[in-house]
């Protein structure tokens, strides 16, 4: 695939002559607030009757929602390194959840820092090694666990094992050497498998990662956001597991008042994927969900209490941008790096295709640019954050693989015919691939059997379609344009001789 140019050229040149004029100055910071694991669907704004997610809602009354955004890859490191890069996994090469981005990709820090800017990166963003990738400012769970002091062992018996994606370790390779140092020091939980159905947190709601994200956001903005334009990045660990609330939001949720998905041991398992089928019928993660509608409630209970608690946070840290007196001169930009699947179609946690995994919320609120309460329903790319934000600042510089939004953001409601795509478990006998249409998604694997979904008149992705008469010719075409944009490199290698 050929990278989209993003400069001077793209933008009709040094007077920006793409974007419009603004009420005022443009504005000159960014506030990018970030939750991990949040499926598009669950917000109110969205009309989920469960959600209660008041900050994240009037943030989508005050700008745009994108209601079809898609991250680049689902799970955490890939999905996170293309936000900050506006390069998809096989172009910034952080593959998965266990190699660093390499040193010579530049994130947004780079190019806003060469404009001026301050960086700073407050909470989660799974760097899988000691890197800064340009930050001037970075606290991260390392620093929470030091502010914890002795109350790390609450945490660590609420991760249960080594667990990086929660923070403990932060790096994995710090326990590679002597092996986890928790070892015999947890207290033990009963649970099944690596992530339990969840509980009440033992941890005081200030104690909690969410808490400390926006202390110490708000302490950034106070100290230093009047010195020069700055780019905070503030990201929370909620909704991701563990599903260990503080105490007043999980009684805001009862598993009496939760639902089992409508899809939840409906699936036709004869006709997806082995790994579908495998993930379904042997949940490792969380064996205590398998054949247990309770178990489920509970856990959906859980899951909407841990969104309620960042919502919280997000709330107080969009309130000190008000009392500081920043908002009017702050682009806020809001998303997840992916969805949940939460038991829909029988699963769990991220790493598949379907819209719950790989749709999440996009939002931005651009003074003097975006109209409030406006809705686009374009399907954008993760991969195209970076790249509109700089035009936004007006900061042309550099190579991304999808391009701005900002004519989006100027027309919120024309949709424009667009394509997204997204990669996961390259480089491995498990890679797979997706390309969705407006009405089509396909997704190929390189062992095994393929995907195809009418959204149209499946929404749900209950019926594959991939292997009916019928569909051969959208799923020849599908392929065709999947493999026009990036043939995968695994096709043809004997299992054996794969890189893992």
């Amino acid at each position: 695939m050929t990278r989209r140019h993003f400069g001077a050229a793209a933008l009709g040149g040094a007077s920006f002559g793409r974007l419009p004029a603004f009420q005022a100055t443009p504005p000159k910071n960014i506030l990018w607030i970030m939750t991990d694991q949040h499926r598009a669907g669950a917000l109110g704004s969205s009309g989920d009757p469960v959600a209660k997610t008041p900050a994240l809602d009037s943030l989508a009354r005050s700008g745009t929602s994108f209601d079809n955004a898609y991250c680049t890859n689902p799970v955490c490191a890939p999905s996170r390194a293309s936000l900050l890069t506006g390069l998809y996994t096989h172009h910034h090469e952080a593959w998965n959840n266990a190699t660093p981005m390499p040193f010579h990709v530049r994130t947004i820090a780079h190019y806003l820092g060469r404009a001026g800017y301050m960086s700073a990166l407050i909470g989660k963003m799974h760097f899988v090694d000691a890197q800064t990738h340009g930050f001037d400012f970075r606290l991260d769970f390392n620093d929470w666990l030091q502010y914890l002091g002795p109350k790390t062992q609450l945490f660590a018996d609420e991760v249960g094992k080594p667990n990086s994606g929660s923070g403990l370790p932060e790096i994995d390779a710090l326990w590679r050497d002597f092996g986890d140092p928790w070892a015999g020091h947890r207290e033990r939980d009963g649970r099944l498998g690596l992530v339990p159905v969840g509980r009440v947190s033992k941890l005081a709601e200030q104690d909690h990662f969410e808490s400390f994200v926006t202390r110490e956001s708000v302490r950034f903005l106070k100290n230093h956001a009047r010195k020069q334009p700055f780019l905070l990045i503030a990201s929370y660990l909620k909704p991701h597991d563990p599903f260990m609330p503080a105490e007043r939001f999980a009684r805001m949720f009862s598993k009496n008042d939760m639902k089992v998905p409508p899809t939840w041991g409906k699936t036709d398992l004869s006709s997806v994927p082995a790994e579908i089928r495998n993930s379904i019928e042997k949940d490792w993660i969380t064996p205590e969900l398998l054949n247990s509608p309770e178990n489920v409630k509970q856990r959906i209970a859980y899951y909407y209490a841990n969104l309620a608690q960042a919502d919280a946070a997000i709330g107080e840290l969009l309130r000190a941008l008000e009392d500081q007196g920043l908002a009017r001169d702050t682009i806020v930009m809001y998303t997840s790096d992916h969805g949940e699947m939460l038991g829909d179609h029988g699963l769990w946690q991220k790493m598949v295709f379907y819209e719950p995994a790989v749709r999440v919320p996009l939002i931005f609120r651009v003074p003097g640019l975006t109209r409030p309460d406006t809705r686009n329903r374009t399907l954008v790319s993760l991969a195209s954050v970076l790249p509109t934000l700089l035009e936004l600042c007006r900061v042309p510089d550099g190579e991304f693989d999808e391009g701005s939004l900002v004519g989006d953001l100027q027309e919120p409601a024309k949709e424009r015919a667009a394509t997204v795509y997204s990669e996961y478990a390259l480089r491995t006998p498990r890679a797979k691939y997706m390309i969705r249409e407006k009405q089509f998604k396909y997704c190929f694997y390189v062992n095994d059997t393929p995907e195809l979904y009418n959204l149209e008149t499946d929404p749900d992705e209950m019926r594959n379609l991939a292997a009916s008469p019928a569909s051969q010719e959208t799923v020849e075409r599908m392929r065709e344009r999947l493999f026009a944009w990036r043939r995968p490199p695994e096709i043809g290698m004997p299992p054996a001789a794969r890189p893992r």
